[in-house]
């Protein structure tokens, strides 16, 4: 069962960036917990991206609506290949540009060891490896990818001081690792790789022109109607193929039941997001639990009634785009 993330804290520690701070901000990590650290382009919220409740909890400190893809940070560009498949682009923009502000969205490969929530339930991760000292010492310390989108709440301006970091977060998140003002003061480019054409999915520290001069034109948006596959952009979710009905109050045998709290009766299948309705458990398992019963084979997944408030808001999102007509 996924550890409850805490998310309250009566202070946040400020760690200074030595060798102690870094160790220590290794194991909260390592522990569960939020640590925001700074890196190259602003200052990320992190946690261990391969712990989905940790994950949930970055979701639930930013007040965040939607379970956007989030960006893993990695110590090395060989590091952030064991999770996701890297083709020939891939492999000379990051000989290149990496270490350094820019994101790859790349396949996620059959054996990733990041949680699905980190990468809001796609076939695709963003994976960076930051051009700051303290940020891949911190990712070395860890052992384990590191998920970090920028550390504000949501809606807010990004951050690139620790101080700017606790004017928004301070009791919500355990520690901030302070390395000092950010050089570059954006966020990173965001660059999907996953298909055959490279399309620019945000601009961002690195440039465009960089880019193109070493992998040749790049598609610079999507059209509306294309699904958005990176970081900080509406993204399009995994849709199971079955349909999703909301809000059930009774299910049929012919279909699979997604729980919260005590589960209906009568369902061919049933997956639990939280026996004892914890909204972080709940998000933590919530992509885990539309994949398992996408596999079922039944009718369609009746899905009972989430709580609308703090992460329940953003679970409701995300099941409301899952039973949206299909086109």
């Amino acid at each position: 069962m996924p550890r409850a993330t805490v998310i309250d804290h009566a202070m946040t520690e400020r760690l200074l960036d030595h060798a102690a701070g870094i160790a220590r901000a290794a194991q909260l990590l390592r522990e569960g917990a939020l640590v925001a650290f700074g890196t190259e382009t602003v200052y990320g919220l992190g946690a261990d991206a391969t712990d989905a409740a940790a994950v949930a909890g970055i979701f639930a400190a930013k007040r965040r609506p939607h379970f956007n893809p989030l960006i893993c940070h990695y110590e090395s560009a060989e590091a952030a290949f064991r999770d996701v498949v890297a083709d020939r682009r891939a492999r000379v923009v990051a000989a290149a540009l990496w270490p350094g502000p820019l994101t790859l969205v790349l396949p996620r490969r059959p054996d990733c060891r990041i949680a699905l929530l980190t990468g809001a339930g796609l076939d695709t991760q963003a994976v960076r490896v930051p051009a700051h000292a303290t940020a891949q010492a911190l990712c070395q310390a860890v052992g384990r990818p590191v998920a970090g989108p920028s550390a504000n709440m949501s809606g807010q301006v990004s951050p690139t001081t620790a101080q700017h970091v606790l004017d928004g977060l301070q009791g919500r998140i355990a520690a901030v690792l302070d390395s000092g003002p950010c050089a570059v003061g954006i966020e990173s480019t965001v660059l999907d790789l996953s298909g055959p054409t490279a399309v620019l999915l945000r601009h961002g520290g690195a440039t465009i022109e960089a880019i193109e001069a070493l992998i040749g034109p790049v598609a610079r948006l999507p059209a509306p109607q294309e699904p958005l596959r990176g970081p900080g952009m509406l993204a399009s979710h995994y849709a199971p193929s079955l349909p999703v009905r909301l809000d059930a109050t009774s299910v049929a045998a012919d279909e699979a039941l997604l729980a919260f709290g005590p589960p209906l009766q009568g369902a061919g299948a049933i997956f639990q997001l939280s026996a004892t309705g914890s909204l972080t458990e709940a998000a933590a398992r919530l992509f885990d639990g539309l994949r398992s019963l996408d596999r079922t084979g039944l009718r369609g997944i009746a899905a009972m009634p989430i709580p609308a408030t703090g992460l329940g808001l953003a679970i409701a999102d995300r099941l409301g785009r899952a039973a949206a007509p299909r086109g």
